[in-house]
């Protein structure tokens, strides 16, 4: 990320992709970051619950997006980076199970996912992540 990050382009890219054993590619999680310019790109519909975690945090039953804000000497410019997290299932099933428990679980794994990242990145203040996910709505 840091090799093609500039203050004036957004990017993305995979992070990982996640597969029961014996699954089916067309049934997996995808874990993706994207350097966005800092406003908010998703769409707020009924789908996501928004939450209060780094810049912006939304959950779904399928799907958890942490937003943050990441200062770092890895990433050139004064301006923070603002990077988007996502976590998102593929596949043509409906999800089962408790929709609130869902939504955590996506939001969770997406936290997990940006804290490291701003670990790894050096980012001042680990992005003003907590080290714990926050799961109660904003």
């Amino acid at each position: 990320m840091s090799r093609e990050f500039t203050s004036s382009f957004t990017t993305d890219g995979d992070i990982c992709q996640v597969l029961a054993i014996g699954a089916a590619l067309s049934d997996r999680l995808e874990v993706t970051w994207e350097l966005t310019d800092g406003r908010p790109e998703r769409d707020l519909a009924s789908k996501f619950t928004v939450l209060r975690m780094g810049e912006r945090a939304l959950a779904s039953v399928d799907a958890g997006f942490v937003q943050f804000a990441c200062r770092s000497e890895k990433l050139p410019g004064s301006q923070p980076a603002h990077i988007d997290i996502g976590v998102e299932r593929w596949s043509p099933e409906a999800p089962e199970g408790d929709p609130e428990e869902l939504k955590d679980a996506y939001a969770t794994v997406a936290h997990s996912f940006a804290l490291a990242m701003a670990k790894e990145l050096g980012c001042e203040n680990n992005g003003g992540l907590e080290d714990r996910p926050v799961l109660d709505p904003a």
